[in-house]
């Protein structure tokens, strides 16, 4: 009869144990542990990203600072050589280079990282 019958129950398992392996090193990774040539080479590569980020940041905050002296001369030229208004200098430093910089700072620290990340996804072979 229906009202007698019992929901049958199913028993849910997973891989077999024998079918499971011991996770393989990806080449790349064990070439950097070995220290051969390629393995220096993936070093290396990473060590020119990291130092193509690094100068991109300090060559763009360079540009910022350096342009400050041109930035503050202006007001000066259109005056008469009368010297920057003190609250125009403030307003730019405060306003103006902290933020870039906050901004260049964070490109940076996001940029390395990326960097490094990629360098660890071949490095475990994904």
């Amino acid at each position: 009869m229906p009202g007698d019958q019992r929901p049958r129950r199913e028993v849910v398992t997973g891989v077999p144990r024998a079918g499971r392996r011991a996770p393989r090193h990806a080449p790349a990774r064990s070439e950097v542990t070995e220290q051969t040539a390629l393995g220096a080479t993936y070093v290396r590569s990473l060590m020119r990203s990291q130092l193509r980020t690094a100068l991109h940041t300090v060559g763009t905050l360079a540009l910022l600072v350096g342009t400050l002296p041109l930035l503050f001369a202006l007001p000066s030229a259109f005056h008469g050589g009368a010297p920057s208004p003190q609250p125009f200098v403030w307003a730019v430093l405060g306003f103006g280079v902290h933020p870039v910089m906050w901004l260049t700072a964070r490109w940076y620290v996001r940029r390395a990282e990326r960097n490094e990340s990629d360098f660890r996804r071949l490095l475990e072979g994904r």
